[in-house]
């Protein structure tokens, strides 16, 4: 008897193609969609990245292996609109976004999972490192990081509400390591199984996010003022854009020791720099707040473990509602370095015997600040 319908998002990767067939295996009905979301500007050709058009062939051969049935829908618009305008809109105000987030937000459980509900699928599934399951005591449903830390991905896929939650289905997350999926891959006779993992971001071409930010908004590389934190002009930048917090490169000498970018100024097109001592701050302000394994918490502060970026180490913090719209502020136990306006911060709770384990919801950075700058409320 089938354990339920899902429809297994499917980039042309070993991740996606061994998630959808441990599901047939485990007896659901599966149905196998890639997204059509290469841009014509895109120079990735047959072997480009996720989602391009080598990788739409790589998933449809690994579903015909599967036996699955396969489509592919027409996403492209829709990407651009949601992930690539928004990338390149927050590049231009200064900040760094982090285009996978959003893809995750927008397209796969928000937009992807509204056409499987309208296939009539109970589920969605995706090749993500992380971990759901259904707490019986609280009654909610719950993030937590993968069994293999290394892989893990539950950074990026903080914005899941639970609704999402209740409807996806992740089996990579239990896995131990990512061998197991190459060799669940090599048992299946899947093509994918040795196929190298994509690193780079689907829609910026090989080039580089300069090249491909100089192509889409010329006006990004206005030349500005590269100043230091006492207001002194230092030397020149080549684009706002094109700079961001603790970067190194591409900055003017200094007798005094290396540079990095500490601030960015875009109303004035300026890059402010500073020692690295400058770049540590105690806490931020984090916008855009999802709470995904709890409930909202009240005004009362939140011990977590909290990341500041995806390849960061969380970090012990507290968590206060700051404002009815959802700002939190978050007060580090020891100074963190690059604390990135457009970055996530997300935060991890602990459950028993795995200590900072469950996604307990993350917001978008805004503004880091010392504790000499901010008013404790």
């Amino acid at each position: 008897m089938s354990r339920g319908t899902v429809v297994a998002a499917m980039s042309g990767g070993v991740d996606s193609a061994v998630t959808a067939a441990l599901l047939k295996e485990q007896g659901y009905d599966v149905i196998g969609i890639t997204l059509q979301i290469w841009q014509e500007h895109a120079d990735q050709g047959k072997h480009g990245g996720c989602c391009s058009l080598g990788a739409v062939e790589d998933a449809r051969r690994a579903a015909s292996r599967i036996g699955i049935p396969h489509y592919v829908l027409n996403f492209r618009d829709y990407f651009a609109d949601k992930v690539i305008d928004q990338f390149v809109d927050e590049y231009r105000k200064g900040r760094t976004p982090n285009p996978c987030v959003e893809c995750n937000r927008s397209v796969k459980f928000d937009e992807l999972l509204k056409h499987a509900e309208d296939l009539g699928a109970d589920y969605l599934a995706t090749g993500h490192y992380a971990r759901i399951r259904f707490n019986e005591t609280s009654g909610r449903h719950e993030l937590l990081k993968a069994v293999d830390l290394l892989k893990d991905q539950s950074y990026a896929l903080y914005t899941l509400t639970q609704a999402q939650l209740s409807k996806t289905l992740m089996p990579l997350g239990f896995l131990s390591s990512k061998g197991e999926t190459r060799s669940i891959a090599t048992r299946l006779g899947l093509a994918v199984a040795a196929k190298p993992d994509s690193q780079e971001i689907c829609f910026v071409p090989k080039e580089g996010y300069v090249s491909y930010l100089k192509q889409v908004v010329p006006e990004a590389a206005a030349v500005g003022n590269v100043i230091d934190t006492s207001g002194k002009i230092v030397g020149t930048h080549e684009g706002i854009a094109f700079y961001t917090i603790g970067q190194r490169k591409r900055l003017p000498a200094s007798t005094t020791g290396p540079l990095f970018v500490v601030a960015l100024d875009a109303v004035n097109n300026t890059v402010i720099v500073g020692p690295d001592a400058e770049l540590f701050r105690d806490g931020l302000i984090a916008d855009n707040c999802i709470w995904s394994s709890i409930a909202t918490p009240g005004i009362e502060t939140l011990p977590v473990d909290a990341k500041i970026r995806y390849n960061g180490t969380p970090s012990p913090a507290t968590v206060r509602l700051k404002t009815v719209s959802g700002d939190v502020e978050v007060h580090f136990e020891k100074p963190q370095r690059a604390i990135t306006p457009g970055q996530s911060a997300v935060f991890y709770g602990s459950d028993g015997d795995e200590p900072g384990s469950v996604v307990v919801g993350g917001g978008v950075i805004r503004e880091s600040f010392a504790l000499n700058q901010v008013e404790v409320r």
